[in-house]
């Protein structure tokens, strides 16, 4: 279902619709630009182009409907054999191997190939993917040297945060690191039109550092509430009482509350940044530490449950558990699975316990029960339920009626609150 419009006469492609792609799309949007989006997906494509996706984001859908409506945003599903607009903007996902800590870039380079043709020496490239250190230069850049001799290529990475996306795209320091003095200026002018905030960096990988060591600090600081909650535990004392203790009125860097730390980012980022520096004999080691960390908190919640049902006489075998909470985080409130701490928490759940019921405030009842979850109401998950786990942090936790709450049975409720 290709754009009836010419590619060209767009002002911007964005390449990839997926999260980024689209906030992306929408933020641009608002600015008064035309936006060509290229998404290799059939159903999402046809669904953007008329105004619908399954994305729970402030502003966005409203932005992509009307631009839909008036003929600011096409869509297609294919740019071969076209000429596309003067800035094209590189959004594809750059997955971890399944099962591994391998970065796969199959769709960085799909899309690399997929535009090379439709630009010219005048066309700025932009790559927004997260990607290993180098990538842009080792990947992208020969790609389009097949056609171009000094392709205008910059690197600007993606920092926003799901449920205020578009606020933090219009607002957020853009990060800009070109391979020319040339494309550095068209990509600082390019952004200096979204945000008034544009940190221009020395080169491609400065740029592709910059977004790396960003989520791997944040992964890092969560991490160190997290040991502190393990310390404390092991102790027999409270973590959050420890935590709020060291911080009230200090002076220094504010310690983190333990929990759950999700998102496609922080559980990707990492290995991301350890493979950018493993052909040079490197080990970031307090990094992979803190993920690794990370990574065991859901199996070590889901341990404490089954032991405190053992502990009040129920056998875990003939329990019900209620999981609340299938985002990666409740605030802002988003319906992002991606990352989420279920991932490790169900497998281990399921097969000791007899049944485990799901809800979440914002994650539809079908996509929870496509994860062999049964779907259930708030107050009918607690009442019903034997122990309850909350996975993330959303508001409406604090409007739950607490006689409810307390029929759960003699199991422990266990909230982790991401955040992240």
């Amino acid at each position: 279902m290709p754009s009836t419009r010419p590619y060209e006469d767009y002002d911007v492609c964005v390449v990839g619709q997926g999260y980024v792609g689209v906030t992306l799309t929408a933020a641009l949007l608002t600015t008064g630009r035309s936006v060509l989006g290229y998404e290799t997906n059939p159903k999402v494509a046809e669904e953007l182009a008329r105004g619908v996706l399954e994305l729970a984001e402030p502003g966005v859908e409203e932005e992509i409907r009307d631009a839909a409506a008036s003929g600011a945003f096409g869509v297609t599903t294919d740019v071969r054999g076209q000429k596309l607009p003067p800035v094209v903007i590189i959004c594809v996902g750059t997955p971890i191997e399944a099962g591994g800590t391998t970065p796969d870039l199959t769709h960085l380079r799909a899309a690399t190939e997929a535009i090379a043709a439709g630009v010219d020496e005048t066309t700025l490239v932009i790559v927004r993917s997260t990607v290993p250190v180098g990538t842009s230069r080792s990947l992208v850049l020969p790609i389009l040297n097949d056609r171009i001799p000094e392709p205008l290529l910059a690197y600007c990475p993606e920092r926003t945060i799901q449920g205020q996306a578009l606020a933090e795209l219009l607002s957020l320091p853009q990060i800009v690191g070109g391979l020319s003095d040339e494309a550095g200026k068209r990509a600082a002018e390019f952004f200096g039109t979204l945000s008034d905030k544009v940190v221009p960096v020395s080169s491609l990988e400065s740029a592709e550092l910059v977004k790396l060591v960003c989520n791997c600090h944040t992964d890092l600081i969560y991490g160190f509430g997290n040991e502190v909650a393990l310390i404390t535990e092991k102790l027999g004392l409270d973590a959050r009482e420890v935590i709020d203790s060291a911080n009230l009125d200090y002076p220094r860097p504010t310690l983190h509350k333990p929990g759950f730390v999700g998102g496609s980012c922080l559980t990707k980022d990492p290995y991301l940044l350890a493979y950018s520096v493993a052909a040079h004999d490197h080990t970031p080691q307090v990094v992979t530490a803190a993920r690794t960390l990370n990574e065991s908190m859901p199996r070590r919640v889901g341990e404490r449950v089954l032991a405190a049902l053992w502990e009040q006489g129920k056998d875990p075998a003939d329990a019900t558990i209620l999981v609340s909470g299938f985002a990666y985080k409740g605030r802002p409130e988003t319906d992002d699975l991606r990352g989420a701490p279920y991932e490790r928490l169900l497998p281990f759940l399921k097969g000791r316990v007899k049944e485990i019921v799901g809800h979440d405030f914002v994650v539809p009842a079908a996509r929870i029960e496509s994860l062999g979850v049964r779907p259930v109401g708030l107050t009918e998950g607690f009442t019903g339920a034997h122990a309850a786990i909350l996975l993330n942090d959303h508001a409406g936790y604090g409007d739950v009626d607490r006689s409810d709450e307390r029929r759960v049975g003699k199991g422990r409720n266990v909230g982790g609150g991401a955040g992240l």
